[in-house]
């Protein structure tokens, strides 16, 4: 019902309340999100459900890629983890980019995922699996990658959530996907 609307979306994130910011990702029209805004809402992200959240909107608006490849750059926590997130829409939702695109970024997750902050590392590993359901070729690149990575440790707190192993994980997505002609 209130989708789209994006006076709404800004008073509610101008609150600061984390439900309310989170129900600002849900109502925002991504066509109303400005780099200026986008940025804004970046810059006071610090959690991982909100940042997720925020991931989400930002992916549905043509900022996607270039917030992506500037994000994944960014030494801060919540910042890196919004672009390895916006990675991981474009590895399942824009078929327009070449293998190549999806492939320089598993070098980077394989050089860098055990260097960056704990919840930067969990989102990496995501899009690692992400990159890897894409396609066949992909999946080879992904899963030797995972398989020189090795665990990945995020710590979750006080919760029972675990880092998927990503080789493991590919092979289950590939497994229930329908066989292809």
């Amino acid at each position: 019902k209130y989708g789209g609307n994006q006076a709404l979306a800004e008073q509610l994130w101008d609150t600061g309340n984390h439900d309310a910011r989170l129900l600002a990702t849900m109502v925002a029209d991504p066509a109303a999100i400005t780099n200026t805004l986008a940025e804004s809402w970046r810059k006071s992200l610090d959690n991982y459900v909100i940042t997720d959240a925020f991931s989400g909107l930002i992916a549905k608006t043509p900022l996607c890629q270039k917030k992506m490849e500037r994000w994944t750059k960014a030494k801060a926590e919540w910042t890196s983890r919004a672009g390895f997130g916006l990675l991981a829409h474009l590895a399942m939702r824009d078929g327009t980019l070449p293998n190549t695109f999806f492939a320089d970024y598993v070098n980077l997750i394989e050089r860098e995922i055990h260097g960056r902050k704990n919840r930067t590392r969990d989102a990496m590993n995501s899009a690692l699996i992400a990159i890897g359901i894409r396609n066949p070729a992909l999946e080879r690149k992904a899963v030797a990658a995972a398989t020189q990575i090795g665990i990945v440790e995020v710590d979750y707190g006080e919760t029972g959530c675990k880092t998927p192993d990503a080789v493991e994980y590919i092979q289950r997505v590939k497994e229930r996907k329908p066989k292809q002609s």
